[in-house]
């Protein structure tokens, strides 16, 4: 097996041994070799300057993907043409044939017959391996040019589908908040149902369809389950185009804003910057879908921002692809010079295991890599908790180590990546996002627990409406928003919801040494809202306890000297308040039965 190498390794440098010999005899082929090489350096510094040039046209941002493959696709152009003139400078000189005439000048004609049959053997096969060079450049070339334009045309295609579930987002939304004149009711009209929907009365459901506003209201109404009622009847032939002119208007009032300078920033942004200072339409569409489809404010973040959010993202099939193709075809074309793939492997191979040996972890960690994408154990963005205790957000996961981010922004753990796979690991985020927000509270031994769980009701009520983030949408899950009742879309806190759920929950915990201890429960849409929404639910819960003197006891031991009876008095005075609590907001599951919690 080693001999079979060895002669594989010097057939392949004697191939490439004539061929230098052959270039060192010809000053002719001396210059074309020469140019050869200026020419496909004079190629990769016009290609970048190309590059650069079309990046900073106002098409790639209205046709980026038109651009990405006009920049792939002059390199394999100009290549061509540099080989293609190549060959024809050799062919039409007839380089080859001069070798072989200066070469048999001198030799006696005896000998000269049998000496230029041998220099054309010998030319021969130099022609051949001087064209097989030019044309691995234009293969390898190629090859590097379609790795490229293949992914392109898969984001491309990816796009097109994203923005197909944009419009459908559109439709389920009815209409964005920076839509012109009532866009989505240009095209569909809503139907009313024809009998009474469930959750309301018939009186109310034909007196509402009277009145344009009663109609809108029925439009927005959802039913407890979170259905909508009615349908709705195409007006215009076809809506998807109409709604993608609209967003493509939209995205060019954005590029005018940013280079005119009518901006947030207050000045023109450049284009085909390195740190990007205006999104391209894909990422824009993007940033958009990220953000919920608010509108994007031109200028409104600062440059490069786009960019330095997705670095740390992990890299998609369609990143990873150029690299395999090209790989391949180095493969195809170290095969086509006639090396043997086998006996490459197996001259390789020793070193292969000492590379193993020594890179025992990291492969261990790419592999652990791998089956935490494959099985989606947990992603970037995620709330985890692991074994060690450690709480925060998957910031990043490589082949080598995942970093975790602290909530609080404090620190970041940084673990070796293959033991995750065998780490017990709490994931928050994982496909059921809801997390209970809870707070405990303790109340005077003098107060009704009944009066305590409906006034604790009312809180868990109130907080359900008033707790909201800084856009406004509510930190509770609750399978009807309450936008709805005010004939406003819904913020969402009623999509995803996979369980039943039924709250405000109200437990009463256990007779303390001096307190009757309750629990109020409400779920939140995720892990990191529960921290504001309890917050919100304990102000709520001191203004609801002082207007009707539910008292929290302090945590001391109390000498009563006739003062019971008195203090009992003062309290039983807000009794008929109390009660009418109990009537309007009943006490939760509290005496129905001995469910389960």
């Amino acid at each position: 097996m080693a001999e079979e190498i060895i002669e594989a390794v010097v057939e392949q440098t004697n191939e490439f041994q004539n061929i230098s010999e052959l270039i060192a005899s010809s000053e002719s082929l001396q210059i074309a070799f020469t140019v050869l090489i200026i020419g496909i350096l004079g190629i990769t510094i016009v290609y970048r300057f190309f590059s650069k040039w079309v990046s900073s046209q106002k098409f790639t941002y209205f046709r980026p993907h038109l651009s990405r493959f006009v920049r792939v696709g002059v390199l394999p152009f100009f290549a061509i043409i540099l080989i293609t003139s190549m060959n024809a400078y050799i062919q039409s000189f007839e380089l080859f044939d001069d070798i072989i005439m200066s070469e048999s000048d001198g030799i006696f004609s005896d000998e000269l017959d049998k000496s230029v049959s041998e220099k054309n053997a010998q030319n021969l096969s130099s022609a051949k391996t001087f064209a097989k060079i030019l044309n691995t450049i234009n293969i390898l070339v190629i090859g590097y040019s379609v790795a490229h334009l293949i992914p392109i045309i898969i984001s491309k295609r990816e796009k097109s589908h994203l923005e197909k579930e944009d419009y459908e987002a559109w439709k389920d939304m009815r209409g964005f908040q920076d839509d012109e004149n009532d866009l989505f009711h240009k095209c569909f009209k809503w139907v009313p149902p024809k009998h009474t929907p469930e959750d309301i009365s018939d009186e109310d459901f034909l007196e509402n369809l009277k009145t344009e506003e009663g109609r809108k209201f029925l439009e927005e109404f959802r039913t407890t389950k979170g259905l909508p009622i009615g349908s709705y009847e195409q007006l215009v032939k076809d809506p998807f185009e109409i709604w993608k002119n609209s967003e493509r208007k939209k995205y060019r009032d954005y590029f005018k804003q940013c280079v005119t300078g009518d901006n947030q920033s207050g000045k023109k942004l450049r284009l085909g910057q390195e740190d990007e200072e205006i999104y391209p339409i894909d990422t824009w569409r993007e940033e958009k879908r990220l953000e919920s489809y608010d509108p994007i404010i031109a200028g409104g973040r600062p440059p490069g921002y786009a960019t330095r959010k997705r670095k740390n993202l992990p890299k998609s099939i369609s990143q990873i692809l150029p690299l395999g193709i090209f790989v391949a075809v180095i493969i195809g074309v170290i095969n086509w010079w006639g090396v043997d793939l086998f006996v490459l492997a197996t001259a390789t191979g020793g070193l292969a295991i000492g590379v193993g040996l020594a890179l025992q972890e990291t492969m261990q960690n790419y592999f652990a890599y791998i089956l935490i994408r494959k099985d989606k154990i947990f992603s970037e963005g995620e709330r985890v908790k692991l074994d060690t205790g450690y709480n925060g957000y998957v910031h990043k996961i490589t082949p080598r180590v995942t970093y975790i981010r602290d909530a609080l922004n404090e620190s970041f753990a940084v673990i070796p990546t293959r033991q995750l796979v065998n780490a017990q690991i709490i994931n928050f985020s994982k496909e059921i996002k809801m997390v209970p927000a809870i707070v405990e509270v303790g109340v005077s031994y003098l107060n009704n627990p009944k009066q305590v769980a409906a006034i604790l009701v009312k809180v868990g009520k109130r907080a359900m409406k008033e707790s909201i983030d800084s856009k406004g949408r509510h930190l509770v899950t609750q399978l009807r928003c309450p936008y709805l009742e005010e004939n406003k879309p819904s913020c969402g806190c009623d999509k995803d919801i996979h369980v039943d759920i039924n709250q405000p929950v109200v437990r009463f915990n256990q007779f303390n040494d001096s307190s009757l201890d309750f629990s109020l429960w409400l779920y939140v849409r995720d892990y990191g809202s529960q921290f504001k929404a309890k917050t919100e639910m304990r102000m709520i819960m001191y203004e609801e306890f002082k207007k009707y003197d539910i008292r929290i006891p302090w945590p001391i031991r109390t000498i009563y000297q006739g003062d019971e009876k008195r203090e009992d008095e003062e309290i039983r005075k807000f009794d008929s308040q109390r009660n009418e609590v109990v009537e309007e907001f009943g006490i939760g599951d509290i005496g129905r039965g001995s469910g389960e919690d």
